[in-house]
C-alpha cells in the first residue's frame, strides 16, 4: 500500500470500530449494479470487503438527482467516515456542499477542476479527491464517428440534458467541431426519461440522419431504453457507453466507467487506512473505449468502414 497508509485493513478494523463508508447514488440499485461491482473490486484491493471489515451506508437517488443534496445531508449527519459520491457531476457537487470537511471521494465524467470540485488535479486540496474520466471531452469524436459513418449527412442531431453542470461547454465543443465537418447540427434537450421517445421521433420527423448524445450519467444508466427507441425508429445514434451498444444500440465512445469506479473503490480504502485526500492527487482514466453493433448497423442499413471495425475496442455481432 502507498503513501501514509502503514496499517492493514483488518488491523485498522479491529483496533476500531468497523468504519462506514457513505455511498451516495445518482440511480437506483440495479441500474447502478456493474458500477458497483468494480467499485467494491477496488476496494479489495485496498483490503477492505463489505461486512468483513467495513460497512457501506446507501443514499439512491432513483434518478431525481434533486434529491441529492439532502441525501448528502444525511449521510453526514450519520457521520460517515468517508463519503464516495460516484456517477458524475452532480453527485460530487451535491457532497462537497454538503460538509466542509468530511472526506470525499468522487468519480465524474466531467473535468473537477472546471467544475470547481477541486482546486488542482495534482493539489485537490481539502476535504475532497476523486477519479475523473475523458467522457466528457470526448463528445466531439462521437460526431466526428457519426459522420464517418454517415458521409454524406448534411444534418445530425445533438441531444443534451439542459441540466448538466457540463452541456455548455460540451455544446460549445460539438459546435466547434460541427463547423470543421461543415455539417449542421440541431440541438435537442433531454432531461427526463418521456422526453427520450419525443427525441427519435423528431429526428425522423426533420430529416435529421443521425443523433449523438453528450456524455450525461443520467443518459448512461439508460442506455436500454435509448437502444430500444433507435431501432424502433431506425435512427442511427451513438452514446458515451458500452452498455447502449450492448443493450442493441449501434456504437458507443467514452470512458472507461469499470475503471474509474474501481480506482474509486481504492481511492476510497487508502483514506479509511488514514491518507489525506489533499494528498491523493485526482486521478484520470485516460483509456477511451469505442464499441459498435454490427448487427444493429445491418438493421440500420448502414455499414461500418473497416477502419472503424479494426479501430473498435469491442465489436459486437
Amino acid at each position: 500500500m502507498a503513501g501514509a497508509a502503514t496499517w492493514t485493513a483488518d488491523a485498522y478494523a479491529q483496533k476500531s470500530s468497523m468504519p462506514v463508508i457513505g455511498y451516495l447514488c445518482p440511480e437506483s440499485p440495479e441500474l447502478f449494479a456493474s458500477r458497483l461491482e468494480a467499485f467494491r473490486q477496488g476496494l479489495a484491493e485496498a483490503g477492505f470487503v463489505e461486512d468483513r471489515n467495513v460497512k457501506i451506508d446507501f443514499q439512491w437517488a432513483n434518478g431525481q438527482y434533486s434529491r441529492l443534496p439532502a441525501l448528502a445531508a444525511e449521510l453526514v449527519a450519520r457521520n460517515v467516515n468517508v463519503l464516495v459520491a460516484p456517477g458524475g457531476a452532480p453527485v460530487a457537487l451535491a457532497a462537497k456542499a454538503a460538509s466542509p470537511t468530511k472526506t470525499i471521494v468522487f468519480e465524474m465524467g466531467g473535468d473537477p477542476v472546471q467544475l470547481h470540485v477541486v482546486d488542482s488535479l495534482s493539489r485537490p486540496g481539502g476535504n475532497i479527491t476523486g477519479v475523473s474520466s475523458l467522457s466528457v471531452d470526448v463528445s466531439p469524436k462521437r460526431l466526428e464517428l457519426m459522420r464517418d459513418l454517415l458521409p454524406t449527412a448534411t444534418k445530425l442531431m445533438i441531444v443534451v440534458n439542459p441540466t448538466s453542470p457540463t452541456a455548455e461547454s460540451q455544446l460549445q465543443k460539438l459546435r466547434a467541431a460541427a463547423e470543421t465537418m461543415r455539417v449542421q447540427l440541431e440541438i435537442l434537450n433531454a432531461s427526463k426519461e418521456d422526453e427520450f421517445e419525443s427525441v427519435f421521433a423528431a429526428a425522423t420527423r426533420d430529416g435529421a440522419s443521425g443523433l449523438v448524445f453528450t456524455s450525461d450519467p443520467y443518459f448512461a444508466f439508460r442506455s436500454s431504453r435509448l437502444a430500444a427507441l433507435a431501432m424502433k425508429y431506425r435512427v442511427p445514434a451513438i452514446t458515451q457507453t458500452r452498455d447502449f451498444p450492448t443493450a442493441g444500440g449501434l456504437m458507443s465512445y467514452g470512458g472507461d466507467f469499470m475503471q474509474s469506479h474501481r480506482r474509486a473503490g481504492i481511492y476510497a480504502g487508502r483514506v479509511l487506512l488514514g491518507e489525506k485526500p489533499s494528498d491523493l492527487p485526482v486521478q484520470l482514466v485516460t483509456k477511451v473505449e469505442l464499441v459498435i453493433n454490427l448487427k444493429a448497423a445491418k438493421l440500420l442499413g448502414h455499414a461500418f468502414s473497416s477502419a472503424i471495425v479494426a479501430g473498435a475496442d469491442e465489436v459486437i455481432e
